[in-house]
């Protein structure tokens, strides 16, 4: 007897075929990934030394706006790693 997770995964293949990655187009991802990780790093080093520098001279809605606008860029780039890697295994499928 299959268990219900078995008969879902069935199901869920026969909708959408399972894709297996060459080693290629694994690391086609993985440097998407890592390129990005290096722009969210480069962000964070930036707007954290500019939230010590308003937090130390007592200007804490700058250090605010900063945090908000840390949050976003890095929201923003996550998103666009994602879009970017679905675009690329959408081509992987071709």
């Amino acid at each position: 007897m299959k268990s219900a997770y078995e008969l879902a995964m069935e199901r869920l293949a026969k909708n959408q075929p399972i894709v297996t990655l060459s080693d290629d187009q694994k690391k086609r991802l993985a440097d998407v990934d890592s390129t990005f990780k290096a722009r969210i790093a480069e962000k964070e080093l930036f707007l954290k030394d500019q939230i010590r520098t308003a937090q130390s001279a007592g200007k804490f809605e700058e250090m605010e706006s900063l945090e908000k606008q840390l949050a976003s860029e890095i929201r923003r780039l996550q998103e666009d790693c994602e879009a970017k890697k679905e675009k690329l295994r959408a081509s992987f499928v071709k």
